[in-house]
């Protein structure tokens, strides 16, 4: 029994890497949403929350992966990633009952529940009040059984290693690999909130309010779970449980070696076109230099909206009208950036589409 359980280790371990959970994920969400009423099934469901209580325990008797899972900076981690889960499949499986209602023309959950209204006192603050007295004594009980993660006063001499940002900001911490701290800090995390914020506003199809539903708002629901389940949330996970000593990436069931070193060979799009496609050293000029990477990122935020207004968005940009649509192309284009530069480093080692190091400015 031990042997075949360090073999599915070891399996887990050569598979799960960020490229998996890269992949993984966005195939995760595009089976969702394509077999969202089947997937959402209660049955379903079961099945999946199985395998993770499976593969949670699989992770406690492992006395390298339990360190981490158990680590007071992590629980929360779990909590989130449960609590996630649950509310994600809640929210879908009303749509996908509400859509199959509606199509039999039968009234969504909503309506079938009735409109009675009810006191504010004694009926909503007497259910707040029983809340906030269950949630107390779980945060009391957690407060006693794991210790607060304080460690020693900070000493400029003794970093720890690995060096992590609290779990909210793990996200950007895993964004700096990909992205210069200008992007990766500010920019693309404060477009990402303000996209999925403004989304309900910028998607013109008024369907869908006041109740559950995906088949009439397909647009903005993919987007939104797109962007807190693909590009949010696992680079939480990977950060939290897949980085370890020196920022490198390791499995759920290896040891964490401070040791181990990982070559970076990553080149700049200035260097691949004139160094190794021209063979000529780099010019001085930094516009001539970077001109490719340059034009680059003009066509990407300049000639994809209105090329994307002819083909797959031409029935949105009818519904939407110039100004809306642009900025919906613009958050969209945005957002896409995250997994396009993480699969150009991973496919060529590219580090930069601009890198301009003299201003602090690449891209």
């Amino acid at each position: 029994m031990e042997g075949l359980l360090e073999i599915i280790k070891t399996t887990i371990d050569a598979l799960v890497g960020p490229k998996f959970i890269f992949f993984g994920s966005h195939l995760a969400l595009f089976l969702l949403l394509w077999k969202i009423r089947w997937l959402t099934r209660p049955k379903v469901a079961m099945v999946g929350v199985v395998l993770f209580v499976a593969f949670y325990a699989l992770g406690l008797s492992d006395p390298n992966f339990s360190k981490v899972l158990m680590k007071p900076d992590n629980v929360p981690i779990t909590i989130m990633m449960v609590t996630v889960g649950f509310f994600t499949w809640l929210g879908l499986r009303k749509a996908a009952v509400n859509d199959m209602l509606r199509e039999k023309g039968l009234p969504g959950i909503e309506h079938r529940e009735g409109k009675q209204k009810v006191w504010v006192w004694p009926d909503l603050v007497y259910s707040e009040l029983i809340a906030m007295v269950v949630l107390m004594v779980l945060m009391i009980v957690w407060s006693v059984a794991l210790a607060a993660p304080l460690e020693q006063p900070a000493h400029p001499t003794r970093s720890p290693n690995p060096a992590k940002a609290p779990w909210y900001f793990l996200g950007l911490q895993e964004m700096l690999v990909y992205f210069d701290p200008w992007l990766a800090g500010v920019v693309l995390p404060g477009l990402i909130i303000v996209g999925l914020c403004a989304l309900p506003y910028i998607d013109p199809n008024r369907k869908g309010s006041g109740y559950y539903t995906f088949k009439e708002r397909p647009f903005a629901v993919g987007t939104f779970l797109y962007g807190f389940l693909v590009l949010w949330v696992p680079l939480i996970v990977l950060g939290t449980f897949l980085r370890g000593p020196n920022w490198n990436f390791f499995g759920f069931f290896e040891e964490w070696d401070v040791h181990k070193l990982e070559p970076l060979v990553n080149v700049n799009l200035s260097e691949y076109f004139w160094a190794q496609f021209l063979n000529v050293p780099l010019p001085s000029n930094i516009l001539v230099r970077e001109s490719l990477g340059i034009l680059a990122c003009v066509g990407y935020l300049v000639l994809l909206p209105p090329l994307m207004a002819k083909t797959i968005f031409k029935k949105l940009y009818g519904q939407m009208g110039f100004v809306r649509y642009n900025v919906m192309a613009f958050l969209f284009l945005m957002l896409a950036s995250l997994p396009i530069k993480m699969l150009l480093r991973w496919s060529m080692n590219l580090k930069y589409i601009v890198a301009i190091p003299e201003y602090f400015f690449n891209i």
